[in-house]
C-alpha cells in the first residue's frame, strides 16, 4: 500500500486528492485539520499505520503496519444533505456491510458504528464534524477494519471479542480492493441518504433485532428494551416491557445483550 498504488486503484472515483501516510497519529485528526484549511469534498487520507487512532468515547483503536485498513474521507455536505447528517454513520456502516456480502459474509451493524461479523467486531467507524460559526462546514468519516490476525486487538483492550477478514476467509484480501469498493459504495449510496429504503437496509443490518438489549448512556445511566429499528434519524428504537418506545439517540451508547 503506498500513494501510487491508492491513486491508481481509485483513479475512477473522481476523489477531490488523496493523501496516503505509512504512518500516522490518527487519520482522523488529519482530515479534521486539513478539512478546516479547505479541503475539498471527497479528499482522502490513507495510513499503513496508524499509532494514535480512536473510536467513540476515545476508545483506542490501534493500526499495526501491513494490517489493516485506515482511512478518513472528508465529506462537505449539501443544503439539501444537512438535514440527513446524522445518517451518515448509516452511510460508511452500509458501505462496507455490502462490501462484506460481496465475499460471502454476513456482517451486522451494531448501532451505532460497529460492523460485527460472527457476534465479533470487525471494523469501527468514527464520523466527526468541523463547523464554520453554527453550521457543519465538512464531515470526516473515519473508519478501520482489521484485515489480517495481526490487527486483531485483545478483547480486554477493545473490551468487545475482535475478528479480522483473515480469520473469517482465511485469507488476506487485498486492502485496497476493500477501501476501493468502500469508498464507490460511499459515493453511490450517498444520494439515497435520505430515502426509505436506505433507512430499511440499515434497519436490516441492525445486530441483536428482535432481541433484549441493554443500552448503557454513560454513569450508571442505562434503558432496555427490544431492539425493534431505527427512528428517521438513525436513533435506535427500543420497545420496552411495559410497550413503551425508547429512542436512544447518538451519544455515549453502548449495546450489551441482556440476558
Amino acid at each position: 500500500m503506498n500513494q501510487q498504488e491508492i491513486e491508481s486503484i481509485l483513479s475512477n472515483l473522481n476523489l477531490k486528492e488523496i493523501r496516503f501516510f505509512d504512518s500516522i497519529g490518527s487519520t482522523n485528526d488529519e482530515a479534521l485539520a486539513w478539512a478546516k484549511k479547505g479541503a475539498g469534498d471527497l479528499s482522502l487520507i490513507v495510513a499503513d499505520e496508524q499509532t494514535l487512532g480512536r473510536g467513540r468515547l476515545d476508545r483506542p483503536w490501534f493500526t499495526p503496519p501491513k494490517t489493516a485498513l485506515a482511512f478518513s474521507l472528508i465529506l462537505r455536505p449539501t443544503y439539501a444533505e444537512k438535514p440527513l447528517l446524522s445518517r451518515t454513520v448509516g452511510l460508511a456502516a452500509l458501505a462496507l456491510a455490502d462490501v462484506l456480502q460481496t465475499l460471502g459474509l454476513t456482517p451486522q451493524i451494531k448501532w451505532p458504528n460497529d460492523i460485527l461479523l460472527n457476534g465479533r467486531k470487525l471494523a469501527g467507524i468514527l464520523v466527526e464534524a468541523t463547523w464554520l460559526e453554527e453550521e457543519v462546514s465538512s464531515l470526516v468519516i473515519g473508519m478501520g477494519v482489521n484485515v489480517a490476525k495481526a490487527a486483531v486487538p485483545a478483547t480486554d483492550i477493545l473490551g468487545f471479542p475482535a475478528t479480522s477478514l483473515e480469520n473469517v476467509l482465511g485469507y488476506v484480501p487485498d486492502r485496497n480492493i476493500i477501501l476501493h469498493a468502500v469508498l464507490a459504495n460511499i459515493i453511490s449510496l450517498r444520494p439515497h441518504i435520505g430515502t426509505k429504503s436506505f433507512l430499511s437496509s440499515w434497519e436490516k443490518k441492525l445486530a441483536y433485532y428482535g432481541r433484549q438489549v441493554r443500552v448503557e448512556m454513560g454513569g450508571e445511566k442505562s434503558v432496555s428494551g427490544k431492539v425493534i429499528g431505527l427512528e428517521s434519524d438513525g436513533s435506535l428504537r427500543l420497545r420496552d416491557d411495559d410497550g413503551n418506545f425508547i429512542s436512544v439517540r447518538f451519544g455515549d451508547v453502548r449495546l450489551r445483550l441482556f440476558a
